[in-house]
């Protein structure tokens, strides 16, 4: 049975999950297995994906696939990935050793946004300062990379699949609330920046505003107040 459960959600990612996986295979840590959760690819993702030896996994939502991931997942800790980042050497070795050492629960880490852009560069810097300024009042974790330990997040009932937006960070408050250690680890993942340059920098600055205020005043979004383009078939959500 592998220690780690690596959960990857795709929808038509064949031009970025090879990366991902060479990034996984490099790893010094090797007790794992892949899980790739497709919400109905029509690229050759899946292909690549069995190639590789993952498991395939009927997906949807982010929320539903990684719940339908995790129902598959053999791991005592769980990984949540999304396919577009990137993990630097000795990723794995290094968090799952914090994870163990500090007896951590549930945790994410820095993200280093793959880009020279200045402006880029500096969102995700102040995005970094508030996730850990927020890390022991209303704790946040971006579903880019997630790792929790299976029997909470069983026992949590996995994400919430009625909430439209921010389902990640509503699990990782839903944790902290039931009183599971939450830490966001010494460690950096690299992702891409192309939902920002699809959207511009400055819209999606003001929607993670406009959601988080949401989130503090009215509670979970759980309405279609932001808009989002949405697949039929597969189902997965165009993610901030």
């Amino acid at each position: 049975m592998p220690e780690l459960s690596i959960i990857i959600i795709t929808l038509n990612e064949e031009k970025n999950l090879p990366r991902l996986l060479k990034s996984i295979k490099k790893q010094k840590y090797k007790d794992y297995e892949i899980i790739v959760s497709d919400a109905g690819s029509k690229d050759r993702t899946k292909e690549i994906a069995i190639k590789a030896g993952c498991k395939i996994t009927k997906g949807g939502l982010p929320a539903r696939g990684r719940n339908n991931g995790t129902r598959v997942a053999k791991g005592e800790y769980i990984l949540f990935l999304d396919a577009d980042v990137l993990l630097p050497r000795n990723f794995l070795e290094k968090v799952m050793r914090e994870m163990k050492d500090d007896k951590v629960d549930i945790a994410t880490v820095h993200h280093k946004p793959m880009t020279k852009n200045k402006l880029e560069k500096f969102y995700h810097k102040g995005y970094n300062l508030w996730q850990k300024a927020m890390e022991k009042i209303d704790p946040h974790a971006p579903g880019s990379c997630i790792l929790i330990k299976k029997n909470l997040f069983n026992k949590l009932n996995g994400f919430d699949e009625k909430i439209k937006l921010a389902e990640d960070h509503a699990l990782a408050r839903k944790a902290f609330r039931a009183g599971a250690k939450y830490k966001v680890l010494d460690a950096e993942i690299l992702i891409s920046v192309r939902r920002m340059k699809k959207e511009g920098s400055g819209m999606i600055a003001v929607k993670y505003i406009l959601a988080a205020l949401h989130r503090v005043t009215l509670g979970e979004i759980k309405n279609n107040l932001f808009r989002y383009k949405l697949k039929e078939e597969g189902l997965l959500r165009s993610k901030l």
